[in-house]
């Protein structure tokens, strides 16, 4: 909280006109109660802390916004830092010019001066700067809320390879990845998901771990939903952290009363017009790492498929595309980024890249691919900045020549 202190008692001091009492009552007091209403869910992490585990599911109120309006303050406040720093900056080159050459520049003036002779003065200018952060930061918030509850989109994309079998070519692939059902995403949006699903009519459904978020008791509801999800060559799953977190063995016995097939470092085979595709399926790492490529887990996941099949690989990290790509494996699909949550589109840059250098989209590297999901549900803040949720169906088609 001690960031929400600290922009308060700023604002508090330098935002009302002490030149407009009334006017700055007023602004005070909005403060205060904006203040106030914004921190109330403080109180339920504090009962959480005190009474229950900080690790548990119970409800905070108004957990998107209040997220929101905590991670708007930290940024604030580290606007403002940049801002003192410019202003400690710009009083010492004031100082120097006046003892060097007697006269300081106009910006640096503008600084030193408490009245200064310019059009917008300094309380001005923060008060200005204030409205529109929090304007913008109110819209982006809105934005990245709506985002995070909406529907996935459909991302359609078709896959070349070299070596694809005849009898696998026009192949449709549907790849899930991070529902997270739970708090934020319940049974009748997993319903929604499984129907728009259905609808495309994929061959195989190919599902990449943190199917549930942290308590086991959405498990029932993800396995009422999921049980109508239908292709003909089925459903195959592997499990993600979050799943782990859940509860390995629940997990896997809720995908398997869903009508999933679960792979754990291992292959489940399919046949398709004479064809042999083999999914490979790995395991979060136990003890995982930035980028873990897992060979190990991947290694055993080879033994087990025959040599002669068409082979994609399940891993929830993308990392293991690292191992993959080495050992001559055409596809992997993978999620648990999110995309980042967070993507500045101007910059290019995703908060995903502080934990992979695969934070989302397709990756190739020689004859071998990666596609790495935005997923479908959110963990820990439910928002979405510039990274909707996905789910993508995949058409795999033989180059010919």
């Amino acid at each position: 909280m001690a960031p929400q202190a600290l922009i308060y008692l700023y604002l508090r001091d330098r935002l009302p006109d002490p030149t407009r009492p009334r006017q700055a009552r007023l602004l005070r007091a909005a403060l205060a109660t904006v203040f106030v209403v914004f921190n109330l869910p403080w109180l339920a992490v504090a009962h959480r802390v005190l009474f229950d585990t900080v690790w548990g599911v119970t409800w905070i109120p108004l957990t998107g916004p209040f997220l929101a309006w905590q991670m708007l303050g930290w940024v604030f406040c580290g606007l403002v830092a940049v801002y003192l720093a410019l202003k400690g900056v710009l009083w010492v080159v004031g100082k120097l010019e006046r003892w060097k050459v007697g006269r300081t520049d106009p910006l640096v003036t503008f600084e030193l001066s408490n009245v200064p002779s310019v059009q917008l003065t300094r309380r001005q200018f923060l008060a200005r700067a204030t409205y529109v952060y929090a304007g913008a930061g109110a819209a982006l918030s809105g934005y990245g809320i709506w985002s995070a509850y909406r529907l996935p989109e459909v991302t359609h994309r078709t896959l070349t390879f070299p070596g694809l079998p005849p009898g696998l070519d026009g192949l449709r692939v549907l790849h899930l990845s991070d529902l997270h059902a739970g708090l934020h995403l319940g049974e009748d949006k997993m319903q929604e998901i499984v129907a728009r699903a259905n609808a495309l009519a994929p061959d195989v459904i190919l599902q990449t771990g943190d199917m549930i978020d942290i308590s086991p008791s959405y498990i029932p509801a993800y396995v009422r939903a999921f049980r109508e999800l239908r292709a003909p060559l089925g459903v195959v799953t592997v499990l993600g952290n979050h799943d782990y977190y859940t509860g390995e063995y629940a997990v896997i016995r809720g995908c398997r009363d869903a009508g999933q097939v679960f792979v754990k470092n291992g292959c489940h085979v399919v046949e398709r017009n004479g064809a042999t595709l083999a999914l490979l399926g790995i395991d979060d790492p136990r003890n995982w790492k930035a980028d873990d490529p897992q060979p190990g887990d991947l290694d055993a996941a080879l033994r087990a498929a025959p040599p002669e099949a068409f082979q994609v690989l399940l891993a929830h990290r993308p990392g293991a595309w690292d191992s993959a790509a080495p050992r001559g494996i055409p596809l992997t699909l993978a999620g648990h980024i999110h995309g980042g949550q967070l993507y500045l589109p101007v910059l290019g840059w995703s908060a995903g890249r502080l934990i992979t250098k695969y934070v989302m989209g397709h990756f190739q590297r020689g004859n071998s691919q990666l596609y790495v999901s935005r997923g479908i549900g959110v963990v820990g803040v439910p928002i979405r900045v510039f990274v909707p949720p996905e789910i993508e169906l995949f058409e795999l088609r033989r180059i010919v020549g």
